[in-house]
C-alpha cells in the first residue's frame, strides 16, 4: 500500500503546495490551524479538487490534472474521519454503519460485514441508539466502523481526538492504534497536538502556510525540527534570532547572550533549546541568572530566567522536576545550555 501526493490549490491568498509519499505506515501532518492539513485530506478524498497535480493510492490514480482524471469520492474508497464524525443524526448506529457498506456486495455479504465490524467495535448493544444518545467515544467508534466496513484503500484521520474530553483521549488513542495495526495500510493523521502525533505516528510532516517544511521519522523531527515553525510545533519554547560572531560563537539577540554552538548549516537564522535540555552547573554556555518567575506544573516546575549580564529582555524557560527545584530553589541560579542540545533553525 502506498500514496503519492503532488498537488497545488489556491484559495484566495492561500496557496496549498504539498508533495509527499507514504507506505504502510502512519504519516502525521502536524501544523497550526489554517496551514492546509485538512485541505490536503479533502483533496485526497475528492471533496476538494486541486488546481493541478496527481494523487495516486496503491497504484490507482485518483486525480491527475494533465490526464483529466478526477474520481468521485465513492470511486476513491478513501476512509475520511471528520473531526465531528459526520454521523447521520436521523439514523441509528446500525443504519449509519449499513450506509458505509460497499454497494457491490450482496445483501448477505453486507449484513455479515456490518455484524462483524459492530462486534469488533463493541457496538452491537448500541445498534438502536441515535448519535445524540452516544458518548464522544461511542460516536468515534461508530464513525470508524462505518469507514472500515467500506474496505477503504487508505484511512484519513482529521483531528480524530479534538472533540473528546482530555481524560478520554488516552484510552481512545489506544483503541485507534489497534484499529490502525489491524488495518495494515497507509494512514494519514492530521493534528496540531505534538504529543498525539508522537504517540500515534511513524513519520511526521510539519506543515506551515500550505507547504511541508520538514518530513522524517518522529524521533528525527523532534530532535532536529529544522525550521522555526517546526520547533514551535514540536514544543520548543526557547527560540532566539542569532548573529554570527567569530570562533564558533553566535549572539542570541532575544536572550542577549553569546553562545558557543556546533557548526551550523548556512541557512540558520535562529537557534532553540528545549526547556528540559537546560542543565544546572558549569561548562560551556553557562550563565548566572535571576529567577523572574516560578511556575508550578502538576509534576514539574517551569522557571523563567534572565541572565545577569544579558542585554536583552526575553526570559529563558527551564523545566525540571519538583524535587530538584525544591532542593536548589534560589533567587539566582547558574544554568548551562549544552552546545549539543542547541537546535539550528531557519525561517
Amino acid at each position: 500500500m502506498s500514496i503519492l501526493v503532488d498537488i497545488e490549490k489556491k484559495l484566495g491568498d492561500f496557496h496549498l503546495d504539498v508533495r509527499f509519499e507514504a507506505g504502510d505506515e502512519v504519516l502525521a501532518l502536524l501544523g497550526a490551524s489554517g496551514c492546509g492539513k485538512s485541505m490536503t485530506l479533502k483533496c485526497i478524498a475528492g471533496i476538494e479538487k486541486p488546481d493541478r497535480g496527481r494523487i495516486v493510492v496503491d497504484g490507482v490514480t485518483l486525480f491527475d490534472s494533465e490526464k483529466r482524471i478526477n474520481l468521485t469520492p465513492q470511486q476513491r474508497r478513501t476512509g475520511l474521519l471528520f473531526q465531528n464524525y459526520a454521523l447521520f443524526p436521523n439514523m441509528t448506529v446500525l443504519q449509519n454503519i449499513r450506509a458505509g457498506a460497499k454497494r457491490e456486495q450482496g445483501k448477505a455479504a453486507q449484513a455479515k460485514a456490518v455484524d462483524t465490524v459492530m462486534e469488533r467495535f463493541g457496538l452491537t448493544e448500541l445498534a438502536g441508539h441515535y448519535p445524540n444518545q452516544l458518548s464522544g467515544g461511542q460516536q468515534q467508534r461508530t464513525a470508524l466502523a462505518r469507514l472500515l466496513v467500506s474496505s477503504p484503500r487508505i484511512l484519513l484521520l482529521d483531528e480524530p481526538f479534538s472533540a473528546l474530553d482530555s481524560h478520554l483521549r488516552f484510552r481512545l488513542e489506544e483503541e485507534v492504534r489497534q484499529v490502525i495495526r489491524s488495518f495494515g495500510k497507509t494512514v494519514l493523521l492530521v493534528s496540531h497536538d505534538r504529543d498525539e502525533v508522537f504517540r500515534m505516528s511513524h513519520r511526521i510532516a510539519v506543515m506551515d502556510k500550505g507547504r511541508i517544511d520538514t518530513i522524517g521519522s518522529r524521533k528525527a523531527v523532534f530532535s532536529d525540527p529544522q525550521t522555526r515553525s517546526g520547533a514551535v510545533l514540536t514544543g520548543c519554547k526557547n527560540i532566539s534570532a542569532i548573529r554570527y560572531e567569530e570562533n564558533g560563537m553566535v549572539w542570541a539577540a532575544d536572550w542577549g547572550i553569546r553562545l558557543k554552538v556546533p557548526l551550523l548549516p548556512r541557512d540558520t537564522t535562529a537557534i532553540g533549546i528545549r526547556m528540559h535540555s537546560i542543565r544546572q552547573g558549569s561548562g560551556a554556555n553557562c550563565f548566572r541568572c535571576h529567577v523572574e518567575e516560578e511556575i508550578e506544573n502538576p509534576f514539574s516546575y517551569t522557571i523563567m530566567l534572565l541572565p545577569l549580564d544579558a542585554r536583552g529582555g526575553v526570559p529563558i524557560g527551564w523545566e525540571l522536576g519538583k524535587e530538584e527545584w525544591e532542593r536548589i530553589r534560589a533567587e539566582e541560579v547558574e544554568i548551562c545550555l549544552p552546545p549539543e542540545a542547541i537546535l539550528a533553525l531557519h525561517n
